[in-house]
């Protein structure tokens, strides 16, 4: 399979409320995935690990010239650094949690399947034009 998902950004350290890292994806929709993982507690004492798939609601991505272009209106589309999505207090909206997954590469082929699907939609759609 083809990867699409592009990785933007991964942060090691992360402003995120989490203790491990979260990666940055842009998508063929011109959204940008993070996926982050964290502990959840199964049972007194007993904890498992989740990860996390949600959508950067503060900045979008031109998928054909990969920049990363800020949602708010500047007058422009100013691309900027790929660090600059991973800071304090950033506005992400949670799409999905699995808890059946085990690894962070697990984590991205899910995603990379959701953008062969965007991907293809898009394809069917320039060729109806």
């Amino acid at each position: 399979m083809q990867t699409l998902a592009k990785l933007i950004h991964r942060a090691t350290p992360s402003y995120l409320p989490i203790a491990f890292p979260a990666v940055y994806y842009g998508m063929p929709n011109g959204k940008i995935y993070v996926i982050y993982s964290r502990f959840y507690e199964i049972g007194f004492g007993n904890t498992g690990l989740e990860f996390v798939f949600a959508v950067h609601k503060e900045f979008k991505f031109d998928y054909e010239k990969e920049i990363i272009i800020p949602k708010r209106k500047l007058g422009f589309n100013t691309p900027i650094f790929a660090e600059q999505v991973d800071f304090p207090d950033s506005k992400i909206n949670i799409v999905k949690i699995c808890r059946g997954l085990n690894s962070y590469n697990e984590a991205i082929n899910l995603l990379n399947t959701e953008a062969q699907e965007i991907y293809n939609l898009n394809e069917v759609v320039s060729n109806v034009n």
